[in-house]
């Protein structure tokens, strides 16, 4: 992630076309981004975000932080994220973006599960996530604000092979 590649997300992030009708939570300030990629380059050991290239250029990012399903130090899980710009998505991009960060966490950390969520209604996501070979575990009611209403949020995982 680069400093022009925050730029990109700055101005994807100014509206609900920029950001997709599943990630539109009105305006939001990126000064903690770009003070921690000054700091840590966003890769830390609890998490990180990376961009997505495609044809030699930035079109999304991938993101990941550490959850966890009881005490940490014993019961920590990786929750992963995907953003394209918008002209970018349906092409299959955020599955192979998402298929290989889930190579890469599996590969280089001790990560038993990886898990993301998506609104129930996004039928894309939720394809990409299949076919990057998550499964659905089920469906978080009323897990998301956004838009003023409350929103249905479909909970996937994957397993260490």
């Amino acid at each position: 992630m680069t400093a022009r590649d925050v730029d990109l997300w700055e101005t994807a992030r100014e509206s609900r076309d920029g950001t997709g009708a599943f990630q539109w939570f009105g305006h939001t300030p990126v000064h903690a981004v770009r003070r921690r990629l000054a700091e840590d380059g966003l890769l830390t050991a609890d998490g990180g975000i990376l961009s997505v290239w495609h044809d030699g250029e930035p079109v999304g990012r991938v993101e990941w932080w550490a959850s966890s399903w009881g005490r940490p130090a014993t019961s920590s899980c990786w929750t992963i994220g995907v953003g394209l710009l918008d002209g970018h998505r349906g092409r299959g991009i955020g599955t192979a973006a998402q298929t290989a960060l889930v190579a890469y966490l599996f590969d280089h950390t001790r990560a038993e599960r990886i898990q993301a969520w998506t609104d129930a209604l996004n039928v894309a996501e939720r394809r990409a996530l299949e076919r990057s070979g998550f499964e659905l575990e089920g469906i978080v009611r009323r897990g998301q604000w956004r838009e003023g209403a409350w929103h249905d949020q479909a909970l996937y995982s994957v397993l260490r092979p």
